[in-house]
């Protein structure tokens, strides 16, 4: 039925769109997001640790498996699904790997921050302006590294889209599925995995079959990668855990970590004032407090863990967990005041504030990562593995291996004679005891196996002891002559019959390597895959996980 209408009473006409608030508020989150790429593109850069990934995915691309070394089932990366997102988007060679990561990583990073915006909008119903989205647009670490070749990009998308999917209330399968990509995307997400679960049926209450078929559907995929983990790689967590020690606590070092992000910025202004607007709110306590607890955790567990050696970089996913009820609020009587706040910190946050040793390498075995690779290769925006040439270490490293016209073992010597020297094996490869090995992994070819003593790509190395009081996130050093005891022939080197080790380690390391715990390593990541050596690995994964040897030689030889 038509509603009548009086002849001659004038018709309502909508207002302009410059007076619908619904219209700023797209405006003001495409003007967030375009100043978020803009500035995290002007920042572009690639790791070292970023190349690390690209030289997995390189292998994968020829065929050769997910592993950093040919022949050595080693998971020197610490998210699978980022590892094989750039292995597909690699069968396509329009770009290089190094420009590949640097784009996805902008594109899902900016991604992120639109679910979590628009998460926020349909939160509060209604218009609102992106004020904690400020937060994120303003932190040098939030800028680095979406470009950085790391996942953290794909964290932020991560975050944002199961935040999106629990405040949209649809999909409630979909959504689970979502969710249980965590411990994929990054191990330790698995926190968030679980807290955005019991917010779903907190806020879906379904009978408990339907729950058990969400929680089903949820886990298949990570449990069915888990069991390949264990099959193939021997392991129960990616080998980048046992490098780092993630199980371990160092509480102190971590409240320094935390320190070190929240003092430069005086990042407590902003959370203290949108830890206001949440109380204020009038919404979904659920969808309120279910990032915010996350959030919370996943910051306790890095702090646990004693944090890491790049500046901010592991409490980025916490923080952005923290700031995704308040991306976007509703501006109101009681808002404006917070929100005029939190805007001029942002003015003075992005214009002035910045760490102390930006310009330097370290500060308390922290470094600003990317002020350093921008220095030492002296390229403002290094993302080619070409870039790192200019580093002095890198491109001796890589005219050693050039120079080396049969196999041996290449090792460097930091003694009075610094060069690198050539032990003969009967290998039929070349292997590299390097330091740094994401640049050097990515400028030689592939069959090169390239090991690192803090354990990242080295399975001898990452089952050592660590070293106490070490760096975060480096605190092991394996030295070369473990390398040399594996797959060399000699103690003496081919160039000039020189020593670089003191006399008696090398055979040291021989009979270490000799050990029941040295050669279960050895079995399960270079035997040849086969289905019992899958089986052996699996099984076996419990115990191998917790092997521990002495780094020194002389002390592991006793086995």
């Amino acid at each position: 039925m038509t509603a009548a209408v009086t002849v001659g009473e004038p018709i309502a006409q909508p207002p302009p769109w410059y007076r619908r608030p619904v219209a700023w508020t797209w405006i003001a989150t495409a003007a967030t997001l375009v100043l978020y790429a803009v500035v995290a593109w002007q920042r572009r850069w690639m790791s070292d640790d970023g190349l690390i990934v690209l030289r997995t995915v390189r292998q994968i691309l020829a065929g050769n498996g997910p592993v950093f070394n040919i022949g050595e089932r080693v998971e020197a990366n610490t998210s699978p699904l980022w590892t094989w997102l750039l292995a597909g988007l690699g069968t396509f060679p329009v770009l290089s790997l190094e420009w590949v990561a640097v784009l996805t990583g902008l594109l899902c990073a900016v991604g992120g921050l639109f679910f979590g915006l628009d998460g926020a909008r349909r939160l509060y119903g209604g218009s609102v302006v992106p004020v904690g989205a400020l937060v994120v647009v303003v932190l040098p670490p939030f800028r680095d590294f979406a470009t950085s070749g790391l996942e953290t990009g794909l964290v932020m998308l991560w975050l944002g889209v199961c935040w999106w999917l629990l405040v949209r209330g649809k999909g409630a399968l979909g959504t689970a599925v979502v969710l249980g990509l965590g411990p994929l995307v990054r191990p330790d997400l698995a926190l968030f995995t679980l807290v955005g679960f019991v917010a779903l049926v907190l806020l879906h209450r379904p009978k408990v079959r339907t729950g058990l078929g969400w929680l089903a559907a949820g886990v298949a995929l990570p449990v069915g990668y888990q069991l390949f983990r264990m099959g193939y790689y021997g392991l129960l967590v990616p080998n980048t855990a046992l490098a780092k020690e993630a199980g371990d606590a160092d509480w102190s070092r971590g409240f320094d970590y935390l320190l070190d992000l929240v003092d430069p910025y005086l990042l407590w202004l902003p959370l203290i004032l949108l830890a206001a607007v949440v109380v204020l709110a009038r919404r979904s306590r659920i969808l309120m407090l279910a990032p915010i607890v996350a959030g919370v955790l996943m910051a306790a567990y890095v702090v646990r863990v004693g944090g890491d050696f790049m500046h901010g970089r592991m409490l980025l996913p916490a923080l952005f967990a923290l700031l995704l009820p308040v991306l976007a609020i509703p501006l109101t009587r009681r808002t404006a005041v917070f929100a005029a706040l939190v805007a001029v910190w942002s003015v003075v946050a992005g214009g002035w504030l910045r760490v102390p040793y930006e310009k330097t390498e370290l500060a308390n075995g922290i470094a600003d990562e990317r002020s350093f690779w921008v220095a030492v290769t002296g390229t403002p925006n290094p993302v080619p593995a070409e870039d790192f040439l200019h580093h002095g270490e890198f491109r001796r490293a890589v005219e050693a291996v050039d120079a080396t016209d049969r196999p041996a073992v290449l090792a460097y010597s930091y003694g009075d004679v610094k060069q690198w020297f050539r032990f003969p094996t009967s290998r039929p490869y070349v292997t590299m005891a390097a330091d740094s090995i994401g640049a050097i992994a990515n400028l030689v070819s592939l069959d090169v196996r390239v090991h690192d003593g803090y354990g990242l790509s080295s399975d001898l190395a990452a089952h050592s002891s660590p070293i106490p009081d070490g760096r975060a996130g480096h605190s092991k050093w394996l030295i070369p002559a473990w390398e040399i005891a594996e797959a060399g022939n000699s103690d003496v080197a081919d160039d000039g019959q020189i020593r670089i080790f003191q006399p008696g380690t090398i055979d040291a390391a021989r009979a270490a390597l000799r050990c029941p715990g040295e050669q279960e390593v050895l079995a399960s990541t270079r035997g040849e895959m086969s289905w019992n050596r899958f089986l052996d690995n699996f099984t076996g994964s419990w115990q191998r996980t917790a092997i521990r040897y002495p780094r020194d030689p002389v002390e592991a030889a006793r086995c």
